[in-house]
This record gives C-alpha cells, sequence and structure tokens, in this order.
C-alpha cells in the first residue's frame, strides 16, 4: 500500500498548538493519510484564506474526494460541537479542542480502533 501525506498548511499567524498538536497526533498513528490541514489563528486563517494557491490546492483536495480539517479560526461556519464532520470536511472549535480535533483526523483517516491506540498514552479525559 502506498503512503500518503498529510499536508499541514501554515501561514504567518497561525495558532501554534492548532498546528502542532494535530502533526504530533498524525505522527504517533503513522498514517496512511490524505488529508490538507487548516490551522486556525485570525491572522494565519485571513492568510490561508487570501492565498490563491491554498485555493487551488482545497479545491484539488475537494475533487479527490479527500478529507479537509480545519480549525478555529480556519473555518468558517460555527457549530457548538467541539468536533464537527461533515462528509469530507472536518471542522473544531480552538486551541482547547486540538487534541480532539487531531484524533478525530485519525479516525477518519484510520478508523477507531487506531484512534483509541493513540489516545490512550496522551491521558486525555474523555
Amino acid at each position: 500500500m502506498a503512503s500518503k501525506r498529510a499536508l499541514v498548511i501554515l501561514a504567518k499567524g497561525a495558532e501554534e498548538m492548532e498546528t502542532v498538536i494535530p502533526v504530533d497526533v498524525m505522527r504517533r498513528a503513522g498514517g496512511p493519510y490524505d488529508v490538507v490541514v487548516l490551522p486556525g489563528g485570525n491572522l494565519g486563517a485571513q492568510n490561508l484564506s487570501e492565498s490563491a494557491a491554498v485555493k487551488e490546492i482545497l479545491k484539488e483536495q475537494e475533487n479527490r474526494k479527500g478529507l479537509i480539517a480545519a480549525i478555529c479560526a480556519g473555518h468558517y461556519t460555527y457549530s457548538e460541537n467541539r468536533v464537527e464532520k461533515d462528509g469530507l470536511i472536518l471542522t473544531s472549535r480552538g486551541p482547547g479542542t486540538s487534541f480532539e480535533f487531531a484524533l478525530a483526523i485519525v479516525e477518519a483517516l484510520n478508523g477507531k480502533e487506531v484512534a483509541a491506540q493513540v489516545k490512550a498514552p496522551l491521558v486525555l479525559k474523555d
């Protein structure tokens, strides 16, 4: 099986926790991945939204039917849920939900069992 990758698009002003935690959790899961991750942060999200290259990457990901994951200000639809999944779009609320967001990405791509194995040593509350 060919290895897949995660593309985490960073922009000046990105929220550090929303970047580093998902990358670390996905690394622990070991892949394979096929996801584009958009970290939040108000300035970071603004910079991402103004980038023609980012828009093209997202269109390509959507056309390939790949997962797109955005957190905090990286997305524009508000939900009371800490993590929301609608088809191939996964969103989350902010820095305090970074672990849940990352584990939801792992679960979407690798299944509940792998997500549970990755979560166990992280000592997170249920």
